[in-house]
């Protein structure tokens, strides 16, 4: 049976920490999960916990900063070894859950591109179940994907100046 595909899109928080609940139940149920996380390079406290597992492989296809405004040639050439990698991760069929943390947003900065993440998402071998995160999810991945939430943002403390804490938010 082919496994399904998630999405955690939205401009409220908790799009990796609910990518992150998942992979703790699956680790519960005994699967071994692969979790790739584009655009951050930073160790954030998640990337930490993660790393404690058995049975969870962390990787991460970014540098130690964020893009906030073009993409410099690197973050496109680290993104696109990334995207390269997981493709072959997801056809091997060694995981039974992939996590593809802040992928919406490699599209969004174009570091390759929504067809490209179709096709490597198509071509996942059998029982592979993936999670997409990131805000501002394509209407095309949207489309083929078996699960999508939007986080909503109601209020956040963000806008009061409160930058964020570790242990919360990194």
């Amino acid at each position: 049976m082919k496994g399904k595909i998630h999405v955690y899109t939205g401009n409220g928080k908790g799009k990796t920490t609910a990518a992150i609940g998942l992979t703790i139940r699956a680790v519960g149920a005994g699967f071994k999960v692969f979790f790739g996380q584009f655009v951050k390079g930073e160790e954030y406290s998640e990337i930490k916990a993660l790393k404690k597992l058995d049975n969870v492989v962390v990787k991460q296809y970014g540098r130690d900063c964020f893009i906030r405004n073009e993409p410099a040639e690197e973050d496109i050439m680290v993104a696109r070894q990334g995207l390269a990698e997981m493709s072959d991760i997801l056809q091997s069929g060694d995981y039974q859950l992939v996590v593809m943390d802040e992928a919406n947003i490699a599209v969004y900065y174009k570091l390759f591109s929504l067809e490209e993440l179709i096709e490597v998402l198509q071509n996942r071998a059998d029982g592979v179940e993936v999670v997409i995160t990131g805000r501002m999810a394509e209407e095309g991945l949207i489309k083929i994907a078996d699960l999508v939430t939007s986080m909503e943002e109601v209020k956040h403390y963000y806008q009061q100046g409160i930058q964020a804490r570790i242990g919360i938010e990194k």
